[in-house]
């Protein structure tokens, strides 16, 4: 995509001058800020003897019983002014992942954006580029995250996006809204055989500094190749922080899949709530429970009777050792209505138990 490649040099070209102008005036901030971020992980389930790559669901820490990085990156950022880049480059089992429709050195393209506020008076910009999804409370930074895993629903929704986008923030901060013009569902790349572009849209809500209340859609043709097929996806979720040590996350997304055709739409949807407590200001625990209910497999196939139908609960906790270092453990259970899973001498089974230990690093 030509366009991907203009923005990409943009971004280097941006980060290089605002750097060299940045020089001549020690008492500014400096215009291009540096950060990384590392994470390391070793992940033990009870999913017969695979050793990688073992649950086709799960695309962050999907590495089994070796010790893996799950992802690394170094980003440049610049935000001077009316204007804002970000160039982000990034490699693990995530990058694999994720990217492993890409070709070439998009496979490693973690954030290429450039903005353009349209107004000096109004928080109105102009995105385009490649940058972090408008759907979900979930990332592909796990510090970032409550949990240490990422939940299915996170997993199975876009965590990256390519276009342009349009977003305005309220005076007062309490509103965030956008609207996005996309090459399709987690692609940076147009699927090939797909012209048509896909949509999107962000409201946010923050009455106060307790609560988010946020809704996100999506609507395109996720397909390579098919002609026919629409995607209408919603995500929403409400986060509250009830008191300075306990925040409740709140979730439901739901999708709906017309193919040409086909008389039967395909839906599927998924609930999820979350709780987090700081135990000390250096520890923090975390519950999840959600279900992921796709019968009819429009995102996971299973070719079950029941398809993919699977309830799960994962107890996380974490230990800021330092300001740099965030040491994580989380015990999973997943219960499936079929024989999805497999256990031990390959026997199918509807359980699997996950327990994970993992190592962030960030500057």
């Amino acid at each position: 995509m030509k366009s991907l490649v203009t923005i990409f040099f943009w971004c280097i070209g941006l980060l290089v001058v605002a750097q060299t102008s940045d020089t001549t005036d020690k008492q500014k901030k400096a215009a291009i800020q540096l950060s990384g971020y590392a994470e390391i992980y070793f992940q033990h389930n009870t999913n017969g003897p695979f050793t990688n790559n073992d649950v086709p669901f799960v695309y962050s820490h999907d590495e089994n019983k070796s010790l893996s990085i799950n992802l690394a990156f170094v980003k440049a950022a610049v935000n001077k002014n009316r204007l804002r880049a970000n160039l982000a480059m990034g490699f693990g089992s995530y990058m694999r992942a994720n990217y492993a429709g890409e070709e070439g050195f998009y496979k490693q393209i973690l954030e290429a954006n450039i903005g353009w506020k349209l107004n000096n008076n109004l928080n109105l910009w102009l995105d385009a580029g490649v940058f972090s999804s408008h759907i979900g409370f979930e990332s592909a930074i796990g510090k970032d995250c409550w949990t240490l895993s990422r939940s299915i629903a996170a997993d199975n929704s876009p965590y990256f996006e390519t276009g342009a986008k349009i977003s305005y923030t309220s005076p007062n901060e309490k509103w965030f809204l956008s609207a996005l013009v996309l090459t399709g569902w987690q692609r940076i790349q147009m699927p090939k055989g797909n012209t048509s572009p896909s949509f999107g849209h962000q409201i946010q809500y923050k009455p106060n500094s307790k609560w988010t209340i946020n809704s996100s859609l999506y609507i395109g043709n996720p397909t390579a190749g098919i002609d026919g097929v629409m995607r209408y996806f919603h995500n929403f979720y409400v986060l509250h922080q009830w008191t300075n040590r306990l925040g409740l996350i709140a979730g439901f997304d739901i999708g709906l899949q017309k193919t040409k055709g086909i008389a039967q739409s395909q839906v599927w949807y998924t609930p999820i709530l979350m709780a987090q407590y700081a135990v000390t200001d250096n520890m923090k625990v975390s519950l999840r429970t959600e279900s992921y209910q796709d019968p009819n497999g429009a995102i996971i196939y299973t070719g079950t009777p029941n398809g993919f139908r699977v309830n799960g609960i994962s107890l996380n906790a974490d230990w800021a050792i330092n300001k740099y270092f965030l040491w994580r453990v989380e015990l999973k259970h997943l219960q499936s209505r079929d024989l999805i899973f497999t256990k031990q001498y390959n026997l199918p089974t509807q359980n699997m138990f996950t327990a994970t230990t993992a190592l962030a690093v960030s500057f």
